[in-house]
């Protein structure tokens, strides 16, 4: 019986041992912090295989990556293929939506070769220098700005969002009183905060409070399409949407001074996390 005893004393101090305390002082040490900035780290190496703006492609290619995933996922992909002919992808790395709203902005005008639309978009461009002149920015970027975004579209390419990040930013502070509760809603920090380190920031995701600035700043819609796993609640499968118009002074771009919406020529589609270009048919 002592024997025994001994047997289990021994084993139980193996066990004691068998573990090096240096090892459970790196786990202890091994943050949440620091498994969040592993994982962000991962995230941005996938991320840089993909290009910032791909080729068009046909609605079917994104059904492919549904295949065996959620059913009404697919569904929705069928119903999106009905009305839209094609999508581009835009690398995720947290600035692509304003990467996807430059890239489909700045093909929309070098198509339409809309005269009218430039001096407007200029005209827009250029309050948008002296608000961000007002609140203390430096005037090294905005003295033209929409002369840089016809000038930039290889470097919409190569990812420069910075600049209409500013514009974004600036949109939001000179209406502060406006977008408060919105920002309040999503975090307890003051406007001023959440511009320094959630809008102005490369790499920091967008929400619906980027996209009204944006949209209030130049006066262009967008059409925000959301496919999710969200069902109908009167049978069927539908895709809802939302459209952002301008809202603030006399910055819409309906021709003629009339006072009907205007259809949004830019149409992103909008998975949890990730903005894509749609191209209606």
């Amino acid at each position: 019986m002592q024997n025994q005893d001994g047997a289990v004393a021994d084993r139980e101090k193996e066990s004691a041992v068998s573990i090096p305390i240096s090892e459970v002082d790196d786990w202890a040490n091994f943050a949440d912090d620091d498994i969040m900035q592993q994982q962000s780290a991962i995230h941005a190496e996938e991320a840089k295989k993909i290009p910032f703006v791909g080729d068009k492609e046909p609605l079917s290619m994104l059904a492919a990556e549904y295949e065996s995933g959620s059913p009404i996922l697919l569904e929705k992909i069928k119903v999106l293929d009905q009305q839209y002919a094609a999508i581009r992808r835009t690398r995720g790395d947290g600035n692509c939506f304003f990467r996807s709203f430059m890239f489909s902005y700045l093909e929309h005008i070098l198509e339409s070769q809309d005269r009218a639309e430039v001096d407007r978009i200029k005209g827009n461009v250029e309050e948008c220098r002296k608000t961000l002149q007002s609140l203390g920015h430096a005037d090294f970027t905005f003295e033209d700005f929409f002369s840089l975004f016809l000038e930039q579209l290889e470097c919409v390419l190569q990812g420069k969002e910075d600049s209409i990040r500013f514009v974004t930013s600036g949109e939001i502070r000179k209406r502060s009183e406006f977008f408060e509760p919105f920002i309040l809603g999503l975090t307890n920090a003051t406007v001023e905060q959440f511009c320094k380190s959630s809008v102005e920031p490369m790499g920091e995701e967008s929400d619906h409070v980027h996209i009204t600035a944006l949209s209030d700043a130049l006066g262009v819609p967008i059409r925000v399409v959301y496919l999710d796993r969200s069902s109908c609640d009167i049978g069927g499968v539908s895709v809802n949407h939302h459209d952002f118009l301008p809202t603030s002074g006399d910055k819409s771009n309906a021709k003629g001074g009339s006072t009907v919406p205007v259809k949004p020529f830019i149409t992103l589609l909008y998975r949890p996390g990730h903005y894509d270009i749609l191209y209606p048919k």
